[in-house]
């Protein structure tokens, strides 16, 4: 016992130093994987001495599985390991192995090291594997410690002889479209978890771990070695990897425990490590961006830079293991219909002509049955970045192509998602990119500022569609007589687009939003009323809440503000959806109701 407390306290005394050095290393992700490593390498040490004081036979493995078997440990991850024994071996049957195992797995635990183990034959591990994916995936990931390197070697190639690729990458996209589902299909979670949630670390493992199964590489250099990333794509996998591995380990190291959720009470103490912090305490209110903003603000553009990079690779990985029998044929000269997808003609496409990618949205909303963008040409939209600078703004070309993009009959709501998915609208409205991932901390809002912005949009998409007329009948009717209704969808993209600049963002936004109409030749009276709605979004809300609507003088003055009925009809249809897009748990009929009295009172 002597020996193992010294072991458990060199032990500790290393990792402590190991996670100081992570400790102290600020918002920096350059050391984050080595430290992982590093802790990998300390644990294995520990466990090698702890074998060879157990005697085994060299017949026997011991390997690392999971996480530990990438070689990443986190500061409170378990260790998993698993004994591996020759087919003629049983330790039920075997009284002295057993008891030898058990001793081992013992002194683990005594040495300081949380263990995870399993005790297996080959077959058990091939049997077991066949009948449960998780522990197929988790051997996938096996690697030597210590032990009978012929074993092993026999192991790994049964098992690998044994695998169905196919059928393992639609368990594990399955699997992970069930994650998802479990965390709402939304990166933007006010309180994330940086392995589970959509665009955690998890997207990125589900990536490499079919890639290995098919063959096509154990990481992400070999993925690009063999045709299925770019160089491009490689850098960013790593930088945003390094994020969430950064993230996750300051959770582990704060809390002292296996915690992977930045829930409120923990984000402002990882932001205080990455050394944000607080600005001037004369700084307007209203621009005054706390450090667990910043923090989170990190997070989701990671966060959403690992959903786009996982779906470019799976569907890349999936058309390399399925190939697709689906004969393309052409929309135009730019684009093809391929499996309900749409895909560019060319990988060159954007490169070529750069206002292909704003078109790329038109063509989508203006043709029935494409489901989604194939991964040839998300790839080519992500590579594409670059092009959309200053000039590509500028360009009336492009301009023409946004305004038609928000005046089709359909597709609409989808189009702009996806077009804030791929980055392309944040990268041609650059004062929407500034709103991106932003946290709003009041009462109302459960979404970013980008989010809201989108729900709010498809919000009032919904009062001109038939099928929606249920929800809000009144409003239905009166988006029934609306001629435009492009002119709300501008407001709805603009009414916060300002918060968290300091001022009032309505006032701020109505300034953007008019430099946005006579950018894209707006006629003059249409300018007038999207300006009036975004910059008296609010107006109607707070007089319905805050005010004596019974009082003649307040429906007089309200009359006065507004102007004429179709003012008042514009204002009244965007407050409902922008109260109902708040949250998707607060219900709006109170709100609704209050901006309904307004709206009725005669003249």
């Amino acid at each position: 016992m002597k020996e193992l407390s010294a072991l458990r306290t060199q032990y500790r005394a290393d990792k402590a130093a190991l996670m100081t050095a992570l400790a102290t290393s600020g918002a920096s992700t350059r050391g984050v994987h080595s430290a992982l490593q590093k802790l990998a390498s300390l644990a294995d040490s520990l466990l090698k001495n702890l074998w060879q004081r157990a005697g085994f036979a060299d017949t026997f493995v011991l390997a690392a599985v999971g996480g530990f078997g990438r070689r990443e440990l986190f500061p409170q991850s378990d260790v998993d390991v698993l004994l591996l024994l020759p087919d003629d071996q049983a330790p039920d049957e075997d009284a002295t192995l057993k008891a030898r195992i058990e001793g081992f797995i013992g002194s683990c635990w005594d040495a300081g090291l949380e263990i995870g183990s399993s005790v297996r034959t080959v077959s058990d591990c091939l049997s077991e594997s066949a009948k449960d994916i998780t522990v197929q995936t988790a051997l996938l990931e096996a690697r030597l410690i210590t032990g009978s390197r012929a074993l092993f070697a026999q192991f790994q190639t049964d098992f690998f002889k044994a695998m169905d690729a196919q059928a393992f990458f639609i368990a594990k996209t399955l699997e992970m479209q069930q994650r998802h589902s479990k965390h709402e299909d939304t990166l933007y979670a006010l309180e994330p978890n940086c392995k589970e949630s959509p665009g955690g670390l998890r997207d990125l493992q589900v990536i490499l771990w079919v890639a290995k199964a098919a063959g096509f590489g154990k990481n992400w250099n070999e993925l690009a070695k063999n045709g299925l990333a770019t160089a491009f794509e490689v850098q960013q996998l790593k930088r945003n990897e390094a994020m969430l591995y950064l993230i996750r380990a300051r959770l582990h190291q704060l809390t002292g425990r296996r915690e992977d959720r930045l829930v409120f009470d923990l984000q402002a103490a990882v932001a205080k490590s990455f050394g944000y912090v607080a600005p001037d305490v004369n700084t307007d209110p209203r621009a005054f961006v706390r450090p667990s903003e910043e923090l989170m603000r990190q997070y989701y553009w990671a966060a959403k830079a690992v959903t786009q990079l996982n779906q470019i690779l799976l569907l890349n990985i999936e058309e390399r293991l399925n190939p697709s029998t689906h004969t393309p044929y052409p929309l135009n000269d730019q684009f093809l219909y391929k499996a309900g997808m749409l895909e560019v003609a060319s990988d060159d496409l954007y490169e070529r002509d750069p206002h292909a990618i704003l078109q790329t949205f038109l063509v989508f909303e203006s043709h029935v049955g494409l489901k989604g963008l194939s991964a040839r040409t998300l790839r080519a939209l992500y590579n594409a970045r670059r092009l959309m600078d200053g000039k590509f703004r500028r360009d009336p070309v492009n301009h023409a192509t946004f305004l038609q993009i928000l005046q089709q009959p359909s597709g609409l709501t989808h189009a702009m998602r996806l077009m804030n998915q791929t980055s392309v609208l944040g990268r041609y409205l650059w004062i929407f990119r500034r709103i991106v991932g932003q946290m709003q901390h009041d009462l109302f809002h459960v979404y970013t500022v980008d989010q809201h912005i989108l729900m709010v949009l498809r919000n009032v998409r919904r009062f001109f569609i038939a099928e929606h007329t249920h929800e809000y009948p009144f409003c239905s009717q009166l988006a029934g007589g609306w001629d435009k209704p492009w002119q709300l969808y501008v407001a709805a993209l603009f009414h916060d687009i300002a918060k968290g600049r300091g001022g009032d963002h309505s006032v701020l936004g109505a300034m953007e939003v008019r430099r946005f109409c006579k950018q894209h030749g707006i006629a003059r009276e249409d300018a007038k009323l999207i300006e009036f709605v975004v910059r008296e979004h609010l107006t109607m809300s707070r007089i319905a809440q805050k005010s004596d609507l019974s009082d003649p003088d307040v429906i007089t003055a309200f009359a006065k503000q507004v102007g004429n009925e179709r003012y008042l009809t514009a204002l009244y249809l965007f407050t409902v959806a922008d109260v109902r897009g708040t949250s998707p748990k607060v219900h709006p009929r109170p709100a609704h109701r209050g901006a309904r009295t307004p709206a009725r009172c005669p003249d």
